[in-house]
């Protein structure tokens, strides 16, 4: 597995995953029956926001966008999304995505990393943040409307790239 930027030619490949994982309305609040273009716009942001792509081979496994958390003064912490393809979970590309993320945030002169809802449901996200130094800061009651479990909390977690004061 290989972990590079996204070209225009990943967006074919990254959007069949990205519209099922959408569509399962288990991870993400995404809109539903968003076209092409509206799901790329979201997920393929100019700079400084950066995309990424796992791929093994001509195939997507994943991919990862990262950017500035807020414009300004909130600049200097970093946020991040995650979309593993189905057919690839359980093979180490979420850890790998996530580990790449980490020191281009670091590289970019990041502080930290927060990501701003991680719904608590998703054990497995929830578990690897966790074992990648991430804390969950807070959780908002019932911000999740999942369609098997109905409305439950999205967590806050918070990963330092730095120690504290410098």
């Amino acid at each position: 597995m290989i972990i590079r930027d996204a070209t225009e030619d990943d967006w074919p490949l990254i959007h069949p995953f990205f519209a099922q994982i959408v569509a399962a309305g288990e991870t993400y609040a995404y809109p539903d029956g968003l076209t092409s273009e509206q799901a790329r716009a979201l997920w393929v942001q100019p700079p400084p926001w950066r995309t990424v792509v796992a791929v093994d081979g001509e195939e997507v496994l994943g991919s990862a966008i990262t950017g500035p958390n807020r414009p300004g003064r909130g600049s200097h912490v970093a946020t991040a999304s995650f979309m593993v393809a189905p057919a690839a979970q359980g093979r180490g590309v979420g850890r790998a995505l996530g580990e790449h993320v980490l020191e281009l945030a670091r590289a970019d002169g990041y502080r930290a990393v927060q990501f701003n809802a991680v719904v608590e449901t998703n054990r497995a996200a929830v578990a690897l943040w966790r074992s990648l130094g991430f804390s969950v800061l807070a959780t908002v009651p019932e911000a999740f409307d999942h369609p098997v479990h109905g409305f439950v909390g999205l967590h806050v977690m918070h990963r330092p790239l730095t120690a504290p004061g410098r």
